[in-house]
């Protein structure tokens, strides 16, 4: 099978690059020159340098690379955590214009499927409850976080309602594991142990974490499913106030303080108040069932 990656060298990608390779399928890597070119090369992919908001350049790339498949796993995050609120204003407008580049594209050359990356941790459910693939995403949301997911979610419309694409949405946790920001050796440990993590207000919010290793896995079972949106997130979702002392400790960081919701507001402002104390973990149920996902328990959760 003929498969084309953009954002090939991202979390998600470069190791989705890799499986699929190995599986034999032939895989093409979107990115930029540089560095990622040699890495695609490595593991066997071809590189295919085009920028993802010029329409002409994805459209020309996608036709030399012919493919049968489409994924998107475009991203902009910053190297600092601590910087994703100033960075979601690129990254929102990545998926706004790049993704309707590659939908376009992708549509006008007869690709048979395309997957994209959505959020698994931005879902409507009521209080204690699991949000399943029905669920909305939080397009009330404050700030950056809500024209994120506004956009986010008008692009899951258009890949499901192409009559003539097989549209797949795979709603990700948060990332963890190599190359991501949760590992021992990663940003978020180097937060926790200098003491910048803290858990505010009642830290009720609840997370939906997938190992990356995990989510590659249900990438790959994706190429062959049904049409439709699947939550590929782990088994426990798990509130703040649980799974960052947790953390804490399978990182050997001393216990996150607190942070009264006042304060948080003038120090850190309404998304990371949002973050920590409205967020609703998600259900795999469907993922499990389609795709075969067997997720990893949380690595952290019994620290």
């Amino acid at each position: 099978m003929k498969i084309f990656i953009a954002g090939a060298t991202g979390a998600v990608g470069l190791p989705l690059v890799r499986a699929l390779s190995t599986l034999g399928h032939q895989v093409t890597g979107m990115t930029r020159p540089g560095r990622g070119s040699d890495r695609l090369r490595e593991v066997g992919a071809e590189a295919s340098f085009a920028d993802a908001f010029d329409s002409n350049e994805v459209h020309k790339a996608i036709k030399a690379a012919a493919p049968d498949v489409v994924i998107d796993q475009l991203t902009w995050l910053p190297a600092n955590p601590a910087d994703i609120i100033k960075a979601m204003p690129s990254d929102t407008r990545l998926h706004r214009e790049g993704g309707a580049n590659l939908l376009a594209a992708a549509e006008k050359l007869g690709v048979g499927r395309y997957i994209m990356q959505s959020r698994g941790f931005y879902l409507q459910a009521a209080a204690g409850e699991l949000a399943d693939e029905a669920a909305r995403l939080r397009y009330d949301a404050p700030g950056e976080i809500g024209e994120s997911t506004r956009t986010i979610g008008a692009y899951e419309d258009r890949v499901l309602a192409f009559p003539s694409i097989d549209g797949i949405v795979l709603r990700y946790g948060f990332f963890y594991g190599p190359g991501t920001w949760y590992r021992p050796e990663g940003a978020i440990a180097d937060q926790v142990r200098k003491g910048e993590s803290a858990i505010i207000g009642e830290g009720n919010g609840v997370w939906s974490f997938v190992h990356i290793d995990d989510a590659v896995a249900a990438t790959v079972a994706s190429l062959a499913a049904e049409p439709g949106i699947y939550n590929v997130v782990d088994d426990h979702p798990l509130p703040v106030a649980e799974w960052l002392p947790a953390f804490a400790r399978w990182v050997d960081a001393p216990e996150p303080p607190r942070l009264s919701v006042e304060d948080a507001r003038k120090s850190a402002g309404e998304e990371a108040i949002y973050y920590h104390t409205r967020l609703t973990g998600a259900s795999n149920r469907r993922a499990k069932e389609q795709l075969g996902f067997k997720p990893r328990p949380l690595l952290w959760k019994e620290a």
